[in-house]
C-alpha cells in the first residue's frame, strides 16, 4: 500500500529557500504563513483577529513548483507588502483586474526568470507595451486604450480560465488579491504599523550583515525611503504642548471655581506653546539643506507661529524674527561661519520659550543643557552619522 503523501508545508522550506536572501528571510520571519485551499495560488492579506499580515498559499500549487519558482512566489508576495499595494496604494473602491495586473507588472520586473509562466511580465506577450521597472500607478495610467481589461476580477480575484490566468488563458494576475478592498479599520491600521516595523527591522538586519541578496541597489534605496520617518508637524507640536508648555493663568469671575464655588474666583487657562526654531547657517550646511529646512518650516507655519533664530558660532540676534502662522518665506542665508550649538541653546535658555528645535547637520560638539525641551532636525544622512550622541529626539527629513 502506497503511504499517503503529507501536504506541502511552506514553513518547512522557507529557511532553505531564503538562505541567500537575508532581507527577505528577515521579513519572512515576521509574516505568518498558512496553508489553505480557499485560494488557488497564494496571496497576502490582513488577519482581522490578530491585526497581522498573513501569507496564504495553496499547498498543491506551491508544492508542484520548482524551488526557484517557490522562492519567486514568496518574494512576489513580500513585494506586495513592501510596495504598500495591500495598504496605502490600493484604490479606495473595488480592485479591478487591471489594478491586479498593473501591481503584478510593477513587482515582476524585479523577478524575471523566477516565476511560473502564467505570470504577467513587462515586455512579454500581451504586455509588450509595458517597459520594465515602472510603478503600479504608471502601468495603470499608460494602459493602452485598445487593450481589453477583461472586466473586474471579483474584488481582486483572478479572471476566468486556469487559476491565475487572464481571459483566454493569457498571463494575468496569478496570485490572490481578495480581501485588499477592505481597510481603514483598527485591525488594518495596526497591521500597517506592524508591517512598517517588520520591514524596517529586516532592512536593518540586511544592512548589518552587509548583504541584501537579490535586492538591487535601486530597490534597496526605495525600501529605505519607504520606511524613513516623515516629519508630522502636528505630532511634533502635540509633543511640545504635552511635555514642555507652561500655562498662562488669570483669575476670572465668569468661570466657576470648582473647589470653592461662589467664594473665590475661577481661573482661565490659556495654552499656547512658544516655540524657538534655531537654523544652523554655518558653512557646512549647504544651500540645498538650508532650502529643505525652510520647506519644512513652511509646513510648520501652516499650524503655528514660532521664533526663528539664525546661528553659526553665534546667534545673529538682529536677524531673529517671528514667523507668523500662515506666512510663506523664502530661504535666506545670513551667516556662513563655523558651528556652535551652545550659542542658540543659551539664547533660548534666556528667553521665554517652551520648546526648542534645532535644524542642523549635527556637525559640532554636544551643547550645554537646555532649560526647555529640545529636539533636533537634520537630513537622513546626517542623522545616521551625528557628531555627538544624545537621548534627545532627532527628526530626519528628506
Amino acid at each position: 500500500m502506497t503511504p499517503a503523501v503529507a501536504p506541502f508545508d511552506l514553513n518547512m522550506h522557507t529557511a532553505r529557500l531564503l538562505m541567500n536572501e537575508p532581507f527577505f528571510a528577515a521579513l519572512s520571519r515576521r509574516i505568518d504563513k498558512r496553508s489553505t485551499t480557499d485560494v488557488p495560488t497564494a496571496g497576502v492579506t490582513v488577519d482581522k483577529q490578530s491585526g497581522q499580515f498573513v501569507l496564504y498559499y495553496n499547498p498543491e500549487f506551491m508544492g508542484a513548483l520548482p524551488d526557484n519558482e517557490k522562492l519567486g512566489v514568496l518574494k512576489h508576495e513580500f513585494y506586495h507588502l513592501i510596495f504598500e499595494h495591500v495598504t496605502g496604494r490600493k484604490p479606495s473602491d473595488k480592485l479591478t483586474k487591471k489594478d491586479n495586473i498593473c501591481m503584478d507588472l510593477a513587482i515582476n520586473s524585479h523577478l524575471q526568470g523566477e516565476l511560473p509562466d502564467m505570470c504577467c511580465m513587462p515586455g512579454v506577450g500581451p504586455f509588450e507595451w509595458a517597459p520594465l521597472y515602472k510603478s503600479y500607478e504608471w502601468y495603470l495610467a499608460n494602459w493602452p486604450e485598445d487593450e481589453n481589461e477583461g472586466g473586474e476580477g471579483g474584488e481582486g480575484e483572478p479572471g476566468e480560465g486556469e487559476p491565475g490566468e487572464g481571459e483566454g488563458g493569457q498571463p494575468g494576475s496569478f496570485d490572490d488579491h481578495s480581501g485588499w478592498s477592505e481597510g481603514g479599520d483598527t485591525a488594518s491600521e495596526i497591521a500597517k504599523e506592524r508591517l512598517k516595523d517588520a520591514i524596517k527591522k529586516a532592512a536593518q538586519e540586511a544592512q548589518k550583515a552587509n548583504s541584501w541578496g537579490s535586492v538591487g541597489s535601486d530597490m534597496r534605496q526605495e525600501i529605505i525611503d519607504r520606511i524613513s520617518t516623515k516629519v508630522d508637524w502636528r505630532k511634533v507640536l502635540r509633543y511640545f504642548i504635552k511635555t514642555s508648555q507652561r500655562a498662562n493663568k488669570r483669575s476670572t469671575v465668569k468661570r466657576l471655581n470648582k473647589r470653592y464655588p461662589y467664594i473665590h474666583a475661577g481661573r482661565r487657562v490659556t495654552r499656547q506653546a512658544k516655540i524657538a526654531i534655531s537654523i544652523d547657517q554655518s558653512g557646512s550646511v549647504c544651500d540645498d539643506m538650508l532650502a529643505a529646512f525652510y520647506s519644512e518650516l513652511d509646513k510648520l507655519a501652516e499650524l503655528a507661529e514660532f521664533t526663528v533664530i539664525p546661528f553659526d558660532t553665534d546667534v545673529a540676534e538682529d536677524k531673529v524674527f517671528v514667523w507668523k502662522k500662515g506666512e510663506r518665506r523664502k530661504k535666506e542665508r545670513v551667516l556662513c561661519g563655523g558651528t556652535c550649538f551652545d550659542a542658540p541653546t543659551k539664547y533660548v535658555n534666556k528667553g521665554n520659550f517652551d520648546g526648542h528645535i534645532i535644524l542642523t547637520d549635527m556637525m559640532a560638539p554636544k551643547p550645554v543643557s537646555s532649560r526647555v525641551q529640545r529636539m533636533w532636525m537634520t537630513t537622513k544622512d546626517c542623522a545616521a552619522r551625528p557628531y555627538f550622541q544624545t537621548n534627545e529626539i532627532i527628526l530626519a527629513v528628506d
